[in-house]
């Protein structure tokens, strides 16, 4: 799948801009402040249905406009993707696929697959768990809508249980209201454990493979650090363990939504003991593993975004970088023309040359 096309209107800096792309590779060029990030901001907000740098989505509207537009087109060697996406000020966001109105954002998704990084990824190996899961959660949710679903039914249910443990003042009233909860927990909850599982297992062998590559012969080993049951009577039984502890907190202090993922060079855990450049290898292999997965389910590479990676990166990491990704299209953002590959595409105050 490539995108062939990028519409935008009032979008960020940009009042009206079409862009066609008809190469592999293409490099987004220009200074600081431009509009280059904007740009695959929009293809990932397309692709994805919300943004990696913002949850206010009214700041995509251009200032002072009362709406904002993206119209993405894709096209693979038998078919076409049509995204059209409107952001508004006073009423939600409504989004076409193909022409199509569709009520739920998990219907767009996987319909143009993406893998994206940039230098705020190391956020991936060094910081909190959530970012982790964040990461399991953006790229099954785009081979496995079911696992989408699932997703969000599991949160719900979260959060339902969670008030309920912060309103109920009877620790006996509590163990009467809360089973019907725990049920839709562990029902939904074991669902997404052994997606998450699958898909470190799958990752675990392309992501080796990338960091040995890129690195030089360091040993990359992951370990999903889940909540440890196997079945949904295993999930109810811990929960009620677990219950009185629930119960002082005023939250659910077990279950998936507490997943991990331990990250290890050489024996080495990453995240404590690695280096910035270390850390970011790690994560730059993730993303890189992300595409063979997505090749292996879909048959078909997704798109990669690169935003402002080559800086990072000495030339031989760059080199070694666009050979390995060479089979897909890939978007590269840069301030410095040097440093460019593919199409050059110069962006200057919102416009594209």
């Amino acid at each position: 799948m490539k995108i062939t096309r990028l519409s935008l209107t009032n979008f960020r800096n940009y009042k009206s801009q079409t862009i066609d792309f008809d190469d592999n590779v293409i490099s987004l060029c220009g200074k600081n402040a431009q509009g280059k990030t904007n740009l695959i901001e929009a293809i990932f907000f397309a692709c994805i249905g919300k943004s990696f740098r913002t949850n206010k989505e009214k700041q995509l509207i251009k200032w002072g406009e009362e709406y904002s537009k993206i119209t993405l087109t894709a096209s693979n060697e038998v078919r076409d993707k049509k995204i059209e996406v409107m952001i508004w000020n006073n009423q939600k966001k409504t989004v076409k696929l193909d022409g199509l109105p569709i009520k739920r954002i998990g219907d767009v998704l996987g319909e143009v697959q993406i893998v994206f990084f940039a230098p705020d990824e190391l956020k991936l190996v060094k910081e909190s768990p959530e970012e982790r899961r964040k990461f399991m959660n953006i790229h099954i949710s785009q081979t496995n809508k079911k696992y989408f679903y699932n997703l969000s039914r599991y949160e719900k249910i979260l959060d339902n249980r969670n008030k309920l443990l912060k309103v109920t003042k009877d620790f006996n009233v509590l163990k009467e209201n809360i089973q019907i909860w725990d049920k839709a927990l562990a029902t939904t909850g074991i669902k997404i454990i052994k997606e998450r599982q699958k898909f470190i297992d799958e990752l675990q062998p392309f992501a080796s493979k990338a960091h040995e590559y890129i690195s030089g012969g360091e040993k990359l080993k992951l370990e999903y650090k889940k909540f440890e049951v196997e079945d949904e009577q295993q999930f109810l039984k811990k929960l009620a363990k677990s219950l009185e502890k629930d119960f002082k907190l005023g939250y659910t202090s077990c279950g998936p939504h507490r997943d991990d993922i331990d990250i290890f060079i050489n024996g080495q855990e990453v995240k404590n003991f690695g280096s910035q450049g270390q850390q970011r290898t790690v994560a730059l292999s993730l993303k890189l593993a992300e595409l063979e997965i997505m090749k292996n389910v879909s048959g078909e590479y997704p798109i990669l975004i690169l935003d402002d990676v080559f800086s990072e990166l000495d030339e031989n990491r760059r080199k070694k970088l666009i050979k390995f990704t060479s089979r897909c299209q890939t978007f590269i953002t840069t301030t410095d023309e040097n440093l460019c590959e593919g199409k050059i595409v110069k962006v200057e105050d919102g416009k594209v040359n």
